[in-house]
């Protein structure tokens, strides 16, 4: 990982895994769904590790089946209703994450989310953490046509903040939000200390760069 002599125009994260610790919340809704239908708690780490992934791959660790059948969607819609009582509530930045954003702030330069959770979760997890107002943007997967690993949101940032795209950075912990920066031409930065099962795939993302701190964002492009 070398250090990057260019002068960025806006510092853009995803959101679960990458910005922002949301596992804890997970884990809390998810292990009190399995014991309210009678199974035993899973591991934390398993449940990191699915986060990324989506209500999805949630329902499908804790319950098993697979999306369309009667009871999967069952388990899938408790699961997300049950997660927007809580959202936010034992979230927490990650680790010198707020140093990398009031570096950002000081330099006055736009740092912002493309994510590919609903908008409803993502604004109230922004409220609860007091990033609303700090936050230069926020793109949700309900608010394009195609979400990562689509370039698209990128695209539609770099319009509403009037940056170029090959001079901003985009920060992800999973392959589809490298894979969407690569696309967009970004400058990308593979989160090593995010919620991925397998560690060893990294390289094959083609990150330009990967941290195992959120503080190594400030030495890379904040200096």
């Amino acid at each position: 990982m070398s250090q990057s002599t260019t002068k960025i125009e806006a510092l853009l994260f995803d959101l679960d895994g990458t910005l922002v610790d949301s596992a804890a919340d997970f884990i809390f809704v998810l292990n009190n769904q399995r014991l309210k239908h009678g199974f035993d708690v899973l591991d934390d780490q398993s449940i990191r590790n699915t986060v990324s992934n989506g209500a999805r791959a949630l329902t499908e660790l804790a319950f098993g089946g697979s999306e369309g059948e009667e009871c999967f969607e069952t388990y899938r819609t408790e699961l997300l209703y049950e997660y927007m009582k809580v959202v936010g509530d034992h979230a927490k930045l990650f680790p010198s994450m707020n140093e990398v954003l009031l570096s950002c702030e000081s330099q006055k330069i736009p740092w912002g989310i493309i994510t590919n959770k609903p908008r409803k979760f993502s604004e109230e997890l922004l409220i609860k953490l007091n990033l609303t107002t700090r936050c230069s943007l926020l793109l949700c997967a309900d608010d394009v046509a195609h979400p990562k690993p689509s370039p698209e949101s990128m695209f539609v940032a770099a319009k509403k903040l009037g940056i170029q795209l090959e001079n901003s950075v985009y920060v992800g912990d999973h392959e589809r939000d490298i894979a969407s920066g690569n696309a967009a031409n970004m400058i990308t930065v593979a989160a090593e200390y995010g919620y991925i099962e397998n560690k060893s795939e990294i390289l094959e993302w083609r990150a330009d760069h990967i941290i195992q701190h959120s503080s190594q964002l400030k030495q890379l492009f904040l200096a």
